[in-house]
C-alpha cells in the first residue's frame, strides 16, 4: 500500500514541502530514498523504539520510503514523526483517511514523546501557502505555528496522541493565537529607558539622529564612561516592529532555535552583542548545515561590537558588504542560501590601550605612536560605513547624583517616528531605500541639495579640521536626518554644523 505523509524542509528563511512516499511490499527490506542525510537515516532506529514502547511496530515487509523532491537535501531529526506516521498508515495500523492533510514534523524520542524542532513559522507558512487543512507539530512550537491564520495547529506531546487522533479516538486540542492581540500587547514591553541614564546628552542626541535615520555609529571613550549602558538602551527609541517585520525577525531567531518555546512573536527589536572571539562564520553566517550569523539575529535591530579593534580583523572585513547590500548570502557548491541583515552598527572602543587617552583626569600611559597604531586596526573602508563617530567622556559627580528627571525613552521614540515617516514619504517609489543612511550618491545629490552659506560651512569645515572626502557624504546624510527630526523642508547651516561634529575619527591628528 503506497501513503504520502508531509513533512517540510527549511532553507535560509524559506521552507519547502517535502512529500514523503511510503511504498510496503512483499519483503524484507527497509529503504530510505531522497538525498537523507545521517541525522535522517538513524530515524529507523527512532521511529522503531518509540512504536514499540507504544504498542505498534515496523512490520516485517519491504519498506521504501522516498522523501521527494530528491534532488534536495533533507537534514535532521525532523522527519521522524512524518516516516512513523507513513509506515503505520501504509501498514493499516492508523486510518490513511486524513493523513495527507496535514503537515507534520517532530523528532521523536525513543519512548515516543517528541522533542521541539527548528523554523515552524516557516514550515507553518508554507503549509498554508500549499494549502494543507493544517500542521501537527510538538506542543512546544505550536504557539509559534499559530500565529499562521487560516491553518489549524495542534500541539502534542506523543505519538500515541497522533496515533489516536488519525484513528478518530482522540481530539487534539487547537492552538489558537490571536496575531495582532498578541503583537500589540507586548510591543511595549521594555525593563530599560533611556530615562535612567545620567548626562551624556551628546550621546543621547547622537543616538536619535542614529535611530531616525538608520546611521551606524561608533563611540570612542574611556572604561566606565557608559558606552555600552548606552548602546543596549537604542532599541527602545527605534520605532516599533510592524507586523511584517516581527514576523521575518521570527523567522530567523527560529530556525537559529532561540525562539522560546512559550514565544509565539518577536515584538521587540533584536540587540546581539557577540564577544570580541567570534568567528567571521559565527558573525556573518554559514557552517556545513548553513546557520544564520550573529548579523542575520540582529535584522531589524542593533548589532553591537564592544571593544571594536579586539575583533579579528578578518570578522570586522566580512561585514562590509552586508552592511552596504542588507544581506548575506552563503555558497555552497549544490545550493545558495540567502539571510536578510538589516541591522544598525553601533560599535565601542577604547581610545587607545589603556583607555584614557584625551581623559580629562587621567594621563595616557601609552607610547606615541602607539593610539594611532590602535585606531589602525579598523580599516578605513568600515569606517566609511559608520555615520556617526561619537566621543564618550565620563559622567562627574553632580550629574550623577542629580534627581532632575531625563527625557524617557517614549518621548525620544515619538520624535524618531515622526522623523521617520517623513522618509517613508519621501522614499516611497524608491526600492530597497527606507533611511536616510541607505542612500546612494544620486539619490543624495536629489535630496541633500544645500545652500550656499551651507556650502562654505561645510568647505571650512574640511579644510579647517582637515575632514576626509569620504566624510562629505556621511555628514550630507546626518544633517538631512537633523532636518528631519527639526521637521524642515531644506538642510540649514545648523543642522549641517551640527552634523560636523559627530566626524571626529576624520579629523587630522587626532590620535595626536
Amino acid at each position: 500500500m503506497l501513503v504520502k505523509t508531509y513533512g517540510c524542509a527549511v532553507f535560509g528563511i524559506e521552507a519547502t514541502i517535502i512529500t514523503i512516499e511510503v511504498n510496503i511490499n512483499v519483503g524484507v527490506n527497509f529503504f530510505l530514498v531522497g538525498l537523507p542525510d545521517s541525522a535522517v537515516k538513524e530515524s529507523q532506529q527512532r521511529i522503531q523504539a518509540a512504536l514499540k514502547n507504544n504498542g505498534y511496530k515496523i512490520p516485517i515487509k519491504e519498506i521504501t520510503i522516498n522523501m521527494a523532491p530528491a534532488d534536495i537535501r533533507k537534514e535532521g531529526s525532523a522527519y521522524d514523526l512524518p516516516i512513523a506516521v507513513g509506515i503505520l498508515s501504509a501498514s493499516g495500523q492508523i486510518s490513511a483517511e486524513r493523513v495527507s492533510d496535514y503537515l507534520i514534523m517532530g523528532e521523536l524520542s525513543l519512548d515516543g514523546s517528541l522533542q521541539p524542532i527548528k523554523g515552524v513559522l516557516s514550515i507553518a507558512m508554507e503549509a498554508k501557502k500549499h494549502g494543507l487543512k493544517g500542521i501537527i507539530v510538538p506542543k512546544p512550537n505550536s504557539r509559534e505555528a499559530g500565529i499562521v491564520d487560516g491553518l489549524e495547529v495542534y500541539g502534542v506531546e506523543t505519538i500515541k496522541e497522533v496515533i489516536d487522533f488519525f484513528n478518530g479516538e482522540k481530539q487534539l486540542e487547537r492552538t489558537i493565537i490571536d496575531t495582532e492581540q498578541e503583537f500589540y500587547n507586548s510591543l511595549h514591553n521594555s525593563s530599560i529607558d533611556f530615562k535612567d541614564v545620567k548626562g551624556q546628552q551628546n550621546i543621547k542626541r547622537a543616538f536619535e539622529i542614529a535611530a531616525a535615520g538608520g546611521h551606524n555609529v561608533i563611540l570612542i571613550g574611556p572604561p566606565g564612561a557608559g558606552k555600552s549602558m548606552l548602546a543596549k538602551r537604542l532599541p527602545t527609541i527605534l520605532p516599533p516592529l510592524n507586523l511584517d517585520e516581527a514576523l521575518e525577525t521570527t523567522k530567523i531567531h527560529s530556525i537559529s532555535g532561540g525562539l522560546a518555546s512559550n514565544e509565539s512573536l518577536m515584538t521587540q527589536r533584536p540587540f546581539r552583542k557577540p564577544h570580541h572571539t567570534i568567528s567571521d562564520v559565527a558573525l556573518v553566517g554559514g557552517g556545513m548545515n548553513p546557520q544564520p550569523g550573529e548579523i542575520s539575529l540582529a535584522h531589524n535591530g542593533v548589532l553591537f561590537l564592544d571593544e571594536l579593534p579586539e575583533y579579528k580583523r578578518t570578522v570586522l572585513e566580512v561585514m562590509r558588504q552586508p552592511l552596504e547590500d542588507r544581506r548575506v548570502t552563503i555558497s555552497r557548491a549544490r545550493f545558495t542560501v540567502e539571510y536578510p541583515a538589516s541591522f544598525m552598527l553601533i560599535a565601542a572602543m577604547n581610545p587607545c590601550p589603556c583607555g584614557y587617552y584625551n581623559h580629562p583626569e587621567k594621563d595616557c600611559l601609552c607610547s606615541p605612536g602607539v593610539v594611532q597604531k590602535y585606531l589602525n586596526k579598523i580599516s578605513g573602508p568600515l569606517l566609511d560605513r559608520i555615520d556617526l563617530h561619537v566621543e564618550v567622556t565620563p559622567v562627574n559627580f553632580d550629574e550623577l547624583s542629580s534627581k532632575e528627571n531625563t527625557e524617557d525613552s517614549v518621548t525620544i521614540r515619538d520624535r524618531v517616528v515622526e522623523a521617520r515617516k517623513i522618509q517613508n514619504e519621501r522614499f516611497k517609489e524608491t526600492k530597497d531605500v527606507f533611511a536616510n543612511a541607505q542612500m546612494d550618491t544620486k539619490q543624495l545629490k536629489q535630496v541633500c541639495d544645500i545652500s550656499f552659506e551651507g556650502t562654505a560651512l561645510l568647505k571650512r569645515a574640511m579644510e579647517r579640521l582637515g575632514l576626509s572626502a569620504r566624510a562629505y557624504d556621511r555628514i550630507l546624510k546626518v544633517s538631512r536626518t537633523i532636518a528631519d527630526l527639526d521637521g524642515a523642508k531644506n538642510i540649514e547651516t545648523q543642522h549641517l554644523a551640527e552634523a560636523i561634529q559627530f566626524r571626529s575619527l576624520d579629523r587630522e591628528n587626532w590620535a595626536g
